[in-house]
Parts: C-alpha cells; structure tokens; sequence
C-alpha cells in the first residue's frame, strides 16, 4: 500500500488540476451570465440545473460515490448562481407597478438582486427598455381567469422587443384593510381591472362598489393612507405587509388556481438551442392580405411543418380602422429547420411577420 505522503501528493496534483478547471468553468459561467444579461433570462434555471446534474452524475461509476458527487456537482451549481449574481449587479429591471404589486414580485422572482425600476403604465414600462433607460421590461401578458392583456398584446405587435422568458405566477388576490375595518364595514373596493374581473363573485356577493386602479400595490396603499373602514383593497400578502394592512379575507379569487403570466421582454432575441425537448414555445404576430382565404393559408403551412397552436387571439389595429392583426402561440422549437422554414413560408403570405421570441415554461409560486 502507498504511503501516506504519497496519497497526499496526489490528492494535491488532483486538487491543483481542479483549481485550474474551476478557473476556467468559471469564466464561461461569466459568459453564460453576460448573455442571459443581454437577453433578459434570469440566472435560476431549475429545469437546466436538474439535466446537468443528472448527466454528469451517470459519469460516475462508483455507486458508492456517486451520492457525494451529486452533492458535489449542486454545491457547483449554487456557487456558479451567486458568482453569476455578481455580474447581474446593476441590470435595470422595469416593471409597472409600486412595491407590492404582482409584477414586482415576478420581476423580483425573475431576477434577484436587480435594481428594479417601478412606471406607473404598461407602455411607459415596454418604452423604457426600448430606449435603453433599463436592459429589460416584465409585463403581464394573461391571467388564467380574465384573459389576455390586450395593451401588452399591441406592444408586442408594435414595439421592437423580444421575449425570451415568461414565468407563471400564482396571483393569490386578498381582501385588506385598515384598522377597525370589517367585512360589514366595507362600501367599496378598490383594485386593478384584473383583480376587480378575478374576484367578481366575490364582490356581488357582498355588494360592493368598485373603483379601478392602476395596479394592486397602488390600492392598497391608497387604502393605508386613507384610513376609512368603508374602503378595502384587493391585492397580495406582500401589499398587506408593505402598507401594514390587515387580511380582511384571504384567497377570494373565482378561481383557485387563478395565474398571471409574465414576460420579460429586451432588446435582443434569443437563437439559443432549447433548454429542454418539453415546454418549449414561440410567439408570433401578423397580419394577412384582405383576402378569401388568407389567415387559412396562414394555419395551413403552419400545420404542414408540424407545429401545434396553442392560441390564435385578433387584436384591432390603431392605426387602419376595422383591420385587425393576429396574436399566435404555438409549440416547438423555431430555431429547427422546420420552424426556420415555416417562417419562410409564412413570409410570402404575410403582410407583416414577428417573431416576438421563444422560450420555455417555468412556473413559480
């Protein structure tokens, strides 16, 4: 057997080796980090981190230690997250909103650490990435319940942005109030349109009047500093704490499992290869010649390249009355031969054609 010192050397050469490939692991890291900067991808990436672990964990032959190196390999992936986190330093971050309201918790969930920059509309927020004020925009872009923003929808047919994310967040609507307020104190509520459409059989259940707001933080803290028992919010756990406003009624949703999708929206689109073969989705918008037939040549190629649509929505235009362009979601990868080939064919019956970007679900709470 070797002796110890020997063993010792060894280990030190293999270590020396590690150090020297940790360097450089960490340099493409940074890499990795500056182009998910560019591109607006938050740095978490579970469905990625979970695939690499798994594979890199099979290289390992030995079942006896095979339980370390996975450990091992997550310990990796959390250094390399917090060495990302300081190159993310800095990134400007829109959303509309005040704290509290939904679109910052996504935008915080999106990209931790950022330094988030509130606008008081959708378009101000989309506009403000546009001219390079801030390296990306969240929007909202559906709820489960109400439906589609139509406003965000038009951005994206009109502006010059791309999505390259959209997470789904559980949006969790609470009744708030001041103190001494009580469900039989409460005249009126006040909340965002949205909010207002989610919990809709609450409120004629009780009667109340309604009165719409820009967002739900803003609500609630018109609420808090008004101090009037016969006012209530709607919003989030997040607004109650914020504005120090009791839960009058929690969850009163319609629905139980009531989402909003968010996108984060920047100035350059993503032609990365899909993180996973599941989940993966595309945007498109267009318009089609006033002609018979039109939109069904549209859904013909793109059903002769293999892709499944997952919603087709109309919007009118604002600038031609009574033209309209479409909004469609579909699944697959575009970056394919098919879908690059799609968009080819799509061009020649298109009066106009947009990639608005591609990108894989991810759900968070």
């Amino acid at each position: 057997m070797d002796n110890l010192e020997e063993i010792r050397k060894r280990i030190n050469s293999l270590d020396a080796q590690m150090a020297k490939l940790f360097e450089e692991r960490m340099q493409e890291c940074s890499k990795v980090a500056e182009w998910k900067k560019e591109h607006a991808i938050s740095i978490s990436d579970p469905v990625r981190e979970a695939e690499v672990i798994a594979k890199n964990s099979a290289l390992i032959k030995d079942d006896c230690i095979r339980e370390y190196y996975t450990r091992f390999q997550q310990g990796l992936m959390d250094t390399s997250k917090a060495y990302q986190c300081r190159i993310f330093d800095g990134i400007r971050v829109a959303y509309c909103g005040v704290p509290g309201a939904f679109a910052h918790i996504a935008a915080k969930q999106m990209f931790p650490g950022a330094s988030l920059v509130a606008f008081s509309n959708f378009e101000d927020t989309y506009r403000s990435c546009e001219n390079n004020q801030t390296d990306c925009a969240v929007l909202p872009i559906e709820n489960s319940f109400a439906g589609d923003v139509a406003s965000v929808m038009d951005l994206m047919f009109s502006g010059s942005l791309f999505v390259n994310q959209v997470v789904e967040i559980a949006a969790v609507q609470n009744l708030l109030g001041c103190e001494g307020t009580t469900r039989e104190s409460i005249r009126e509520v006040v909340s965002h349109p949205q909010a207002i459409s989610q919990c809709s059989a609450f409120i004629r259940k009780n009667g109340y009047k309604v009165n719409e707001f820009p967002n739900t933080a803003m609500a609630a803290k018109y609420v808090a500093e008004k101090k009037d028992p016969s006012i209530a919010a709607i919003a989030s756990l997040e607004s109650a704490e914020l504005f120090a406003l009791k839960v009058i009624e929690p969850h009163i949703n319609s629905s139980s499992t009531n989402t909003t999708r968010f996108a984060a929206f920047s100035r350059s689109r993503s032609t990365a290869e899909p993180k996973s073969k599941m989940g993966n989705h595309f945007i498109l918008t267009f318009t089609v010649k006033n002609e018979a037939g039109a939109l069904a040549k549209t859904l013909n190629i793109i059903g002769a390249h293999g892709f499944n649509m997952c919603s087709l929505k109309s919007r009118p235009m604002r600038d031609l009355m009574w033209n309209y362009y479409f909004y469609m979601e579909l699944d697959g990868d575009i970056q394919t031969e098919d879908g690059q080939d799609m968009l080819h064919a799509l061009g020649s019956v298109c009066d106009r054609l947009k990639l608005v970007g591609s990108f894989t679900s991810q759900k968070n709470g």
